[in-house]
């Protein structure tokens, strides 16, 4: 059923999932559409983005953010039209981007409303490249994995929303890039389009050895999407000073025990201390004094070329519940948006 004027169609969370998540995880509900009241607006949903983290948000460990309650909406980030308005700084018509979650409708009183700029190539970008997993990129590389020219930057799942311009921008510094991804065909778009100078499929049964020859001197960053058996054939490649910026741990996130095998912390804390390794982890939104720069250059090197991006769009709302299943296990190629109305 496609978006209507008269129900607000929303996708909860049905129940918490053990491992990966399936279709019952979640449940399709139609609801009245809300009405604001004075000093709130009414939101159209018009995009959707799906990113990995939505997954740490079905569990109730803790975490750097609360979860989503059972039987509450899916919580995401939209593109969103301004409908109805009883807000002084909004009218009719208006794009915004907003926390709406997975449904068509929502009120809000314009807190943590973005007003789009008209100067977008594309609205959707706000999700992507001018968005959220641009940002991530951006500080991530710079700030954490803070690239010299010259140098070895590997980036696992490198076709992604984040992977994808943190290789682009490694390669405006003047670094040699190596990228990690599922497949020949991403990894021949990560080399032809995208401009890495090497990328590797981690399915290959010998990719550890493919990794140790793509990089005879060693790995000076590694930006960390993935962990599991990637970072295990990483680790021993890191070089004295090597810097591992961690945004995501996505071949961890349906694990419901620890990996089998011998227990390797020993060895990663002996790596960290003899090579004097800076492995930290980041939440963007610890870095707010960075945005302005963000949006200055990204947007830039958007305009000019220097950075391509790649988005794929799954039409209907009724179909992100499978698009989300299927982006836990790498099916996507390029940044995952849900369109969600015209």
């Amino acid at each position: 059923m496609p978006q209507t004027n008269n129900i607000n169609r929303r996708i909860v969370l049905a129940a918490r999932p053990h491992g990966a998540p399936t279709a019952e995880t979640f449940r399709l509900e139609e609801t009245v559409i809300p009405t604001p009241a004075t000093g709130q607006l009414l939101l159209r949903t018009i995009h959707l983005s799906l990113d990995p983290y939505m997954r740490g948000r079905m569990s109730d460990a803790p975490s750097y953010a609360p979860p989503v309650a059972v039987n509450e909406v899916m919580g995401a980030g939209t593109v969103a039209r301004v409908v109805a308005s009883f807000h002084s700084d909004y009218k009719v018509g208006d794009l915004v981007l907003s926390y709406s979650g997975w449904q068509d409708y929502s009120v809000s009183d314009g807190s943590g409303l973005i007003k789009l700029d008209s100067s977008l190539i594309k609205p959707s970008h706000a999700l992507g490249v001018m968005g959220m997993p641009g940002f991530t990129a951006y500080v991530g590389l710079l700030d954490i994995g803070q690239p010299k020219a010259g140098e070895t930057v590997v980036v696992a799942a490198a076709t992604g929303a984040v992977g994808s311009l943190v290789g682009q921008i490694a390669k405006l510094k003047g670094c040699h890039v190596i990228g990690i991804a599922g497949g020949v065909e991403k990894c021949k778009y990560a080399v032809e389009e995208l401009g890495f100078d090497v990328c590797l499929d981690h399915r290959s049964s010998d990719f550890p050895q493919q990794l140790k020859a793509a990089c005879p001197k060693g790995i000076d960053v590694y930006f960390e999407n993935v962990g599991g058996a990637v970072f295990d054939a990483v680790l021993p490649l890191l070089n004295l000073f090597a810097r591992v910026p961690v945004c995501g741990l996505i071949a961890n996130y349906n694990a419901t025990e620890l990996p089998k095998g011998p227990d390797r912390l020993a060895l990663l804390a002996r790596t960290v201390l003899t090579r004097s390794l800076k492995i930290q982890g980041f939440i963007n939104s610890n870095y707010p004094e960075r945005h302005d720069a963000f949006l200055r250059e990204m947007s830039d090197w958007l305009k000019t070329g220097k950075i391509k991006y790649r988005e794929e769009f799954v039409e209907g709302l009724e179909n992100a519940p499978q698009a989300f299943i299927g982006l836990l296990e790498g099916k996507n190629f390029g940044k995952l948006i849900i369109d969600v109305a015209e």
